[in-house]
């Protein structure tokens, strides 16, 4: 399985491509990685239609069979959320139009799957991205690293067997 991990921001998107190998059994790799930036003096249309093009153009590589992206947070200003808001949209757009699965996952729960604790610092998450792909070093920047956490909390939770209760 193929997911595309995103940590959404308008100035700087981290993503994370990562594979779940069928053998051995749920062996990681890491496929690619990095961060898409705007420009800060850009309007917001135009860099609502950069990011909603990068993350198509990722899709289109990759064909990932999940988009697992990071929920919104609340900011302290306002103005933040709501245009981190239309960030996550045209990404959101992106994934629906090609038919991609998405699941959204709070900050604190990506840091508690791949971490163990939902309060880690972004130097933790860095460092157990590592480790759980068995990297040399840490994807860099940190933006990046925490698109592949989103990637990897998909992964880690879908693993698990979900209880629904019946009647």
């Amino acid at each position: 399985m193929i997911v595309l991990g995103i940590d959404p921001g308008t100035a700087a998107t981290g993503y994370g491509v990562v594979c779940e190998e069928r053998e051995p059994r749920g062996s990681l790799s890491l496929i690619e990685c990095g961060v898409i930036r705007t420009a800060p003096r850009d309007p917001l249309s135009v860099r609502l239609r950069g990011l909603y093009e990068e993350v198509c153009a990722l899709i289109e590589r990759h064909h990932p069979e999940v988009l697992s992206i990071e929920d919104v947070f609340y900011a302290k200003n306002v103005r933040t959320t709501v245009v981190l808001g239309h960030a996550r949209g045209v990404m959101l757009l992106a994934a629906e139009q090609r038919a991609v699965a998405i699941y959204e996952y709070p900050p604190a729960e990506i840091k508690k799957t791949v971490v163990g604790a939902g309060a880690a610092t972004k130097e933790q998450v860095q460092f157990m991205v590592a480790r759980l792909l068995r990297l040399k070093t840490a994807p860099q920047p940190s933006d990046a690293a925490d698109g592949v956490a989103a990637a990897l909390a998909h992964l880690l939770t879908a693993r698990v067997p979900r209880f629904e209760r019946t009647r």
